[in-house]
């Protein structure tokens, strides 16, 4: 990403064959230049087909300037849904002028909260997040305020209640017909040869011909005669503003974006405003955001980065692929709805690569590498108890900065004399909300956790799950596994180093039995479990639960060991009734997962969670958020049984 191509010519976008070859070359060609001054960045946000009641408009978001502590070479970063854009870096100063635009497409389900962050930039390869803040744009374009301008503080991602410095913006909804004026604006500005701001007949004849409708190249003149409305032989900017929108809208002349090449829908008047209007995101002067990023930390590496993303060492994509591709994953923030990037060392991601995405990986699996893995995990365990490994909390702490929220946790830093009690931190009552907690037909997530939600094994397999012999069977085991369990839903709770790792209840009911497992100690790091040559979730140590409820049937709850995860404790016994949201155990250091398995046709999961892991895509969760409803229908439960009833007189 960063540098995705378009189409560069559909199909429906030919030219008559009577026109002058190299007139509308040119034109092409300018356009074209025009598409390639925004980076070639292929944003997706207009590329979906929206309905007149999701649509809340297109804002107009200007990052003005900044006032930081100390001076240096600063960018920003604006972070939308799936989408980064950056501005330029600025001069060495502490109080950075960007005046760089960007519109944003806004949805009424959508994303809202758009996240702005300021990074140092002294660095070759990588740049320092000094600062961010967050703004939920539909808030503050229905705020009662005169002005479009804001100043919002920058906070230092190490700290929640530490200010670094303060940003300014301007947003705005952009007026429909505003739109279509600065789309025709920019036309008239690529086609306007002798630039007196109007066009001529054979201007505008090449300009139609550039559309490439060939029923509309037909009727040039015909088309110039009805915008010119005044007749005095030109078009003005009102006028081909005027013509482009009712044309669009009755009977089209444009089949595809002038643009970047994309077909646009005949007939749909709003998709092709909101189009038009992204594609042609310039018209105030101010410098245009660059997009094509999918995170900010993307958008903030230094020209070392891009050479070997160019070279593709380093690459960003949706969901996780194996081998080289797996050098970065993006997971989807669930509160926020933006894509986020998982911090993990690259040295940890270039040996898990190595071990698990190859064939010599496997190989050393077969030769001791299990045994090597379990003797680690063993003595690192035991080391992450002892007084002296308090110390790296701190390291730990400002590693994940972004990541961890130590104003949720329960107690302060100091109050943690061994890494292994700090790892298994509780947080402050009340920092969880549990969704419908007087509903137990309302399943919950289990953790703070990276997700993946399947209606069954098989989707898991299609899209996640590439062990070789992966199944319900091999994961429960035979003493605790039935049949409804094998055709069930299936849903992954994926906890990464840096996450709150106590696991809580997803429904309500009573604990039968608790089934150890026992097992290797693999990574559940998404690089292991695409794997083809391991089957992590099958072979790991593992405890598996199984919670008895009146809305679910039968609930599987498994928690998975992984490297550096030697020990898994509950606080919950068989024979507990317990209620959602309860925490029911934690993991010692490392990262770890745990699968939650419902019998088949008990649960309708969300459909977000689903049509994220659709696209192998992770959704960052927290304990307490909704994963689904019961399927089991008010008042099925509890019928008596006619067989045993006893009439008496």
């Amino acid at each position: 990403m960063g540098h995705g191509s378009s189409k560069e010519d559909g199909s429906s976008c030919s030219s008559d064959e009577d026109a002058k070859p190299s007139r509308i070359s040119r034109v092409k060609q300018r356009l074209r230049r025009h598409r390639l001054r925004r980076r070639r960045g292929s944003d997706s946000s207009h590329k979906k087909l929206f309905a007149a009641e999701d649509f809340a408009g297109i804002a107009h978001l200007t990052l003005i300037n900044a006032e930081m502590k100390f001076k240096d070479k600063w960018l920003a970063c604006v972070s939308f849904g799936e989408q980064t854009f950056r501005t330029n870096v600025s001069n060495e100063t502490d109080k950075p002028v960007w005046n760089s635009e960007r519109k944003l497409l806004l949805e009424k389900t959508g994303p809202r909260v758009a996240r702005i962050s300021v990074f140092e930039t002294n660095r070759l390869s990588k740049n320092n997040l000094i600062g961010y803040c967050e703004i939920n744009l539909l808030d503050y374009l229905t705020q009662d305020s005169d002005s479009d301008f804001g100043t919002f503080d920058l906070i230092d991602p190490g700290s929640s209640d530490k200010v670094v410095g303060c940003v300014c913006i301007s947003c705005n909804v952009e007026d429909p017909i505003e739109t279509e004026k600065n789309f025709a604006r920019r036309i008239l500005s690529v086609v306007d040869y002798d630039e007196d701001g109007k066009l001529s007949l054979s201007e505008f004849s090449e300009l139609i011909n550039a559309f490439g409708n060939n029923l509309a190249a037909s009727k040039k003149e015909e088309l110039f005669k009805a915008a010119d409305k005044n007749g005095d032989g030109v078009v003005s900017l009102d006028e081909l503003a005027e013509l482009l929108a009712l044309q669009q809208e009755t009977e089209p002349i444009m089949n595809c974006c002038p643009v970047c090449g994309e077909v646009v829908e005949g007939g749909d008047q709003l998709n092709s405003l909101i189009h038009l209007s992204l594609c042609f995101d310039e018209g105030t002067g101010n410098q245009v955001m660059t997009g094509g990023f999918l995170t900010d930390k993307q958008a903030s590496y230094g020209w070392m980065f891009k050479l070997s993303e160019w070279a593709h060492f380093s690459s960003y994509s949706f969901g996780l692929n194996s081998g080289s591709s797996a050098s970065h994953i993006l997971v989807f923030d669930r509160k926020t709805k933006r894509l986020v990037e998982e911090l993990i060392n690259t040295k940890i991601v270039l040996s898990m690569r190595t071990i698990y995405q190859s064939k010599i990986g496997l190989g050393l699996m077969d030769k001791g590498a299990k045994e090597i893995l379990q003797s680690i995990s063993e003595r690192q365990g035991r080391q992450m108890n002892t007084a002296e490994s308090a110390k790296e909390i701190p390291k730990f702490v400002e590693f994940f900065k972004d990541q961890i929220n130590m104003a949720e946790v329960k107690y302060p830093l100091e109050h943690f004399k061994t890494f292994n009690e700090f790892f298994v931190r509780e947080l402050k009552p009340g920092a969880r909300t549990i969704a419908s907690i007087e509903r137990d037909d309302v399943a919950v997530c289990a953790a703070d956790c990276r997700l993946m939600a399947f209606k069954s094994v098989e989707d898991s397999l299609r899209f996640w799950v590439k062990g070789r012999k992966f199944s319900i069977q091999g994961l429960l085991g035979k003493e605790v596994c039935s049949n409804a369990f094998i055709d069930g839903s299936l849903v992954i709770f994926r906890l990464a180093p840096q996450d709150y790792h106590r696991f809580h209840l997803p429904v309500s009911g009573t604990i039968v039995k608790f089934v150890n497992i026992p097992g290797c100690l693999y990574t559940v790091n998404p690089i292991a479990v695409n794997s083809k040559y391991c089957n992590v979730f099958t072979e790991n140590k593992r405890v598996v639960t199984i919670i008895s409820t009146a809305k679910f049937g039968k609930v599987a709850f498994v928690a998975i060991g992984a490297t550096m995860v030697g020990s898994i404790t509950f606080v919950k016994k068989e024979g507990d009734f317990v209620k959602k949201g309860e925490e029911l155990g934690y993991f010692s250091f490392g990262g770890s997962t745990v699968i939650c398995v419902f019998e088949k046709g008990a649960i309708d999961i969300d459909d977000d969670l689903l049509a994220n892991s659709g696209r192998s895509l992770e959704t960052l969760v927290s304990v307490g958020m909704t994963l689904g409803v019961s399927k089991k229908k008010p008042g099925s439960e509890g019928l008596p049984n006619l067989e045993n009833c006893v009439l008496r007189n």
